[in-house]
């Protein structure tokens, strides 16, 4: 037997689906680059009681409920590899390697394959002198076990990180057009909520198994922080401005949040420190490319 895994021994990797909760056949699988990650399964067991006992009857398998929360590091050369799918909802299988030795020689290999995934919600975040992270909430429909890798697949993995000197943030007109740099801002963040909601249906096979995750009413927020230089954000609240905000990701990848306003804006002003400005915003759109 092996000794217990660390998380030196453990590896992420994903790839897209074609048919939703299937594993592409011979798939190329891509590496999450992460510093925390938690795959979750938790059966949903329904628990019968009844008279003539104080202890339950039977447990029952009631809905599978496979989560994944990966606290992610976009890597320079493909940043929005994975988050780009908080936009588009396609489907991923998502496998967890647990091994030892060298990884192209894996021996004593765990393995957990999580299919039909999709993310329910996504937190992008920079601050100054760190880099770019990304909070991943994923469900899936169902999680296989393994003791190898997928048959014919191929793993990549990709390499760095986006350091905050290579973030910017601009500020345009609400569709987006006009574009100008924002260069009062030391930490950033925007989320995106799909509210994913799991569908089962009654059915004789695989009836513990959801059948649709589709997504619901979509919530696009963010908070920026300024240093307090400028009135600019307390006008745009008093004169209704909407306006957009564009989120650089490194290299040419970025996030264009349109038809913005400023949820609130406050500048917390205390002894002997700096005054700093906190806006946060509503949106109607956002593209990631």
């Amino acid at each position: 037997m092996p000794e217990t895994y660390g998380a030196h021994e453990c590896r992420a990797y994903f790839v897209q689906e074609t048919v939703y909760g299937q594993t592409p056949t011979n798939p190329a699988m891509l590496g999450i680059n992460s510093e925390d990650i938690e795959p979750a399964l938790d059966p949903n067991l329904i628990q019968l009681r009844g008279i003539g006992s104080r202890d339950l009857q039977a447990l029952k398998q009631g809905l599978r409920n496979p989560t994944l929360k990966i606290l992610h590091v976009p890597p320079s050369e493909a940043p929005t590899s994975l988050i780009q799918h908080a936009q588009t909802l396609n489907s991923l299988s998502i496998q967890l390697l647990y091994y030892k030795g060298l990884f192209a020689s894996a021996t004593d290999i765990l393995s957990l394959l999580y299919k039909g995934c999709r993310i329910h919600k996504l937190s992008v975040e920079c601050s100054i002198e760190d880099i770019i992270k990304a909070n991943v909430e994923l469900i899936g429909q169902t999680a296989e076990t393994g003791t190898a890798k997928i048959a014919g697949a191929t793993y990549a993995d990709y390499a760095s990180a986006v350091a905050y000197n290579e973030s910017y943030i601009q500020k345009g007109e609400g569709d987006g057009s006009g574009l100008t740099a924002l260069d009062r801002v030391t930490d950033w963040k925007f989320t995106i909520e799909n509210n994913l909601k799991p569908v089962p249906v009654i059915r004789s096979t695989d009836g513990h198994l959801l059948k649709y995750l589709p997504a619901r009413h979509r919530g696009l927020t963010g908070e920026l922080t300024f240093e307090f230089e400028s009135k600019q954000e307390f006008d745009d609240v008093i004169s209704d401005s909407e306006f957009s905000l564009k989120f650089g990701l490194g290299g040419t990848n970025s996030a264009l949040f349109k038809y913005c306003k400023w949820e609130k804006v406050a500048t917390p002003t205390r002894i002997e420190d700096l005054v700093a400005l906190k806006a946060s915003f509503v949106s109607r759109d956002v593209y990631i490319s």
